[in-house]
């Protein structure tokens, strides 16, 4: 295997556990709702990554990048889908019912869970940058600018899809613990705080 191509395995997978909006996303929908839907969260998150990438590849993602004003717009956009996560988690906390909610597959969590996987993540102004600007330096020289970008793209969508699914299946063998209400309350009460702090930290980092 070409060292380029084991440098850029060893950043995207570097980057991809470095805890980050989609993480608590996928979180808030796992404890929720149960793994299933984590799981779903998870595919929708995969699912923008692929779309980033293929702009990329298309060379459509610089615009943002380059343009302030395009980039603005997304981060705003972002900022605020991830603030309103947040709220919408804190405001399910407050007002849950005593007794624990039973976790089923098919989720208790309102919105599609793939749906808010997929839009958290198109609306990550960090990925727009992180391809349009890293991807291209991680690019093996051995293959043409476009397959290599693809090849790149394909590794961080598995990278992402096999640690974000193997913390689901961990939260899922913990489930006892997350049923208990005072847990839940606890978790969904940090859960709820963590995407509106990141949500405010998008809009802090502008410029």
């Amino acid at each position: 295997m070409p060292t380029d191509l084991v440098t850029a395995i060893g950043v995207l997978g570097l980057l991809t556990i470095v805890p980050g909006p989609d993480m608590a996303v996928v979180t808030k929908r796992a404890v929720a709702s149960g793994p299933a839907d984590g799981l779903r969260t998870v595919g929708g998150i995969a699912t923008g990554l692929l779309v980033w990438g293929a702009l990329t590849v298309a060379g459509l993602a610089a615009v943002p990048a380059a343009s302030p004003e395009a980039y603005l717009a997304v981060k705003l956009l972002g900022a605020a889908y991830l603030v309103f996560l947040g709220v919408q988690e804190l405001w399910q906390n407050r007002h849950a019912a005593q007794p624990p909610v039973t976790v089923s597959s098919t989720g208790t969590t309102a919105g599609n869970p793939w749906r808010t996987g997929l839009v958290s993540n198109v609306l990550n102004p960090k990925i727009a940058v992180f391809y349009t600007g890293l991807l291209p330096t991680l690019a093996p020289a051995q293959l043409p600018t476009a397959w290599a970008m693809t090849l790149l793209v394909l590794l961080h969508t598995a990278l992402t899809l096999a640690w974000l699914s193997s913390y689901v299946i961990l939260l899922s063998r913990a489930r006892a613990v997350f049923e208990e209400p005072r847990i839940r309350r606890v978790l969904g009460g940090i859960t709820g705080v963590v995407l509106i702090g990141f949500g405010l930290a998008v809009v802090a980092v502008s410029g």
